[in-house]
C-alpha cells in the first residue's frame, strides 16, 4: 500500500526517509531516523515495531542487512511486510514478502533501500533508484524526485492520500534532531502539499539564518537570507513581519513598512504583536527595530 525510500546523505551524514501511500497517517509509524545510527521504513500491513526495534539494533552495530533479517525471521506475518534499513556505514537492505500485493518490491545500491508494494507496475522502484542517482540540489529534493518518479510509473495502484518526509541530524548531533519532519495525513495530492511544505520549511531555515547572520553584524547576508526566505515562502505573513522588523532594524524603514503593511492585509494583529515584542525584551537584537517599525 505503499512506496518509501530510505537514504543516507554521503554529504553530511544524514538519513532520510519519503513516503507516500493511499492510506491516511502515513508519518505516524511507517518511518523512523536516528542521527547517526540510521532510518528505517516500515510498511505493508505495517508491524510499527520494527522501527523502533530496527533502530536499536543498528544502535549495537548491527548492520542493516542483519537487522533486517533478524527483524523478519521473529516477526510470524513476515510473508506480508514490507522493510527497508539504511545503517550508519551505507550499507542498506530492503526485504518484501511473498504474500505482499502485487506489483511489490525492492532495491538497493549505496546507501539507499527503496520498496513499493501495490504498486500499479514493477517498474516503480527501478524508476525510484534511477531518479535518485541523478544529479539533484539537495538531499530533500532528491528524496521528493525520486518520490515523484514513483508517481510517474503510476505509484499506488489504489492512488494517493498521505505522505511524509523526515531527515535526521547529523552524526554529531543528538539522537532525536531532527532536520525535517513533515507530514501530509489527509489529502487529495499529498506530494504537491509535502512539496509545498518542504519550501516553506527551507523558507524559514532561511529566516532563522538571516537571524543569526543579524546578529553576528552581517547586514548583506542577512539580507540575502531574508530575500531567499521570502523566494522559498512567498506571501507567508510571519516571515514578512520578521524582515520588516530586521529591515526596520538596520535602518531601511519605508520597505520594512511596506512588508508589515502586506502582512496587515492578511492579520490587521500584526501591528499589536509587534509593539509587544518590542515590549517584552524577548529578544534584544529585533527591540529598535520593532519599534522603529511601530513608532508613529
Amino acid at each position: 500500500m505503499t512506496y518509501s525510500i530510505v537514504a543516507r546523505d554521503p554529504a553530511t551524514g544524514r538519513f532520510g526517509v519519503a513516503i507516500q501511500t493511499c492510506w491516511p497517517f502515513v508519518g505516524a509509524g511507517c518511518a523512523w531516523v536516528e542521527s547517526g545510527v540510521g532510518a528505517v521504513a516500515t510498511q505493508s500491513f505495517t508491524e510499527v515495531a520494527h522501527g523502533p526495534n530496527g533502530l536499536g539494533l543498528l544502535r549495537t552495530g548491527v548492520s542493516a542487512t542483519d537487522a533486517v533479517e533478524r527483524l523478519l525471521r521473529a516477526d510470524p506475518a513476515r510473508a506480508v511486510r514490507q522493510v527497508g534499513i539504511v545503517d550508519a556505514r551505507g550499507d542498506a537492505a530492503t526485504f518484501t514478502g511473498e504474500r505482499c500485493v502485487e506489483a511489490a518490491g525492492g532495491v538497493t545500491a549505496d546507501g539507499v533501500a527503496i520498496q513499493g508494494n501495490m504498486m500499479e507496475r514493477p517498474s516503480v522502484w527501478p524508476a525510484m533508484l534511477t531518479t535518485w542517482a541523478a544529479p539533484a540540489i539537495s538531499f530533500v529534493d532528491r528524496l521528493l524526485a525520486a518520490l515523484r518518479a514513483a508517481e510517474r510509473e503510476g505509484g499506488d495502484i489504489r492512488g494517493r492520500q498521505s505522505a511524509v518526509l523526515i531527515v535526521s541530524g547529523t552524526p554529531d548531533e543528538p539522537p532525536w534532531k531532527r532536520e525535517v519532519d513533515l507530514r501530509v495525513d489527509d489529502n487529495a495530492a499529498p506530494l504537491d502539499e509535502l512539496e509545498r511544505l518542504a519550501r516553506l520549511h527551507l523558507g524559514y531555515a532561511a529566516l532563522d539564518r538571516a537571524e543569526e547572520l543579524g546578529r553576528a553584524g552581517d547586514a548583506d547576508g542577512a539580507r540575502r537570507a531574508a530575500e531567499e526566505a521570502m523566494r522559498l515562502a512567498p506571501g507567508d505573513t510571519q516571515i514578512l513581519v520578521w524582515q520588516a522588523v530586521g529591515l526596520a532594524g538596520s535602518g531601511a524603514l519605508e520597505p520594512a513598512r511596506e512588508l508589515l503593511a502586506a502582512a496587515v492585509v492578511q492579520n490587521p494583529r500584526w501591528p499589536e504583536f509587534v509593539r509587544r515584542l518590542a515590549e517584552s525584551g524577548a529578544q534584544p537584537e529585533q527591540t529598535e527595530g520593532a519599534k522603529r517599525l511601530v513608532a508613529p
